[in-house]
């Protein structure tokens, strides 16, 4: 059974959620405060966790913060706030998907149903690249001072160790699969999510590129590997 974490205030909406989420076969462990929050997360461990951003005592966003320090699960914010800046700031910080209040509990549903089959099958291929010693396995993947360590599921940038998320971690490995090779933007988004996810867009894309940029660029504003070629998509460039 999936556990789910819901960080949100408003009670008619825990029990509107927590009836849906339940319904579906999922257990849900409710806070209503950053403060409650601190205290559960702790003590249990979790497959996905929903923050709304205004909370009582704080924000959802800090609080994605402490989630990223230590863990890689997927975070997905249900909020009001519905500004452009919020919405990036929600997915910069590491969040997977950001929905605004009010909102269709069917598509609800579905994107949370989405996000765990993203890191089934995540934490699947790095099960099996773990279990496949043979000599001819990859185990590594090295382009401009990047490494990442496949076994493991570590990223590496001139040896200083690296903290990505799920997300991030599949876009880079597309990538440095395919060096030197545009990828439009519909091949990213059918390897990153189901083929059959409709919510995921272009503008979303942008932001997780951006995202990764920042972490393995040396000068984002001026990336030298993940490049952008115009009206076509993105691509690795192998070239110093």
């Amino acid at each position: 059974m999936k556990r789910l974490f819901l960080l949100e205030d408003d009670l008619s909406l825990i029990n509107g959620l927590s009836f849906a989420l339940k319904k579906q076969g999922y257990e849900v462990t409710v806070a209503r405060t950053s403060l409650e929050a601190e205290g559960l997360w702790a003590d249990g461990e979790y497959h996905l966790a929903i923050l709304d951003v205004s909370l009582p005592d704080g924000s959802g966003f800090d609080f994605c913060r402490k989630i990223r320090r230590t863990s890689k699960i997927p975070v997905m914010f249900l909020t009001a706030a519905d500004e452009e800046t919020d919405i990036i700031m929600g997915l910069d910080i590491g969040g997977d998907d950001y929905i605004t209040k009010p909102f269709k509990l069917a598509v609800f549903l579905s994107r949370i149903n989405a996000l765990l089959r993203r890191s089934d099958n995540f934490n699947s291929q790095a099960a099996m690249q773990s279990a496949d010693l043979s000599d001819t396995a990859v185990t590594e993947l090295n382009s401009g001072g990047i490494s990442v360590r496949l076994l493991k599921g570590e990223v590496y940038k001139n040896g200083q160790l690296l903290n990505l998320t799920a997300s991030e971690y599949k876009l880079l490995c597309l990538f440095l699969e395919n060096p030197g090779r545009i990828l439009s933007p519909e091949q990213i988004l059918g390897k990153l999510w189901d083929c059959n996810e409709s919510y995921v867009d272009n503008n979303s894309l942008t932001v997780y590129i951006r995202r990764l940029r920042t972490k393995i660029e040396d000068n984002p504003g001026q990336p030298k590997r993940i490049v952008t070629v115009r009206g076509m998509g993105y691509k690795w460039n192998t070239a110093d």
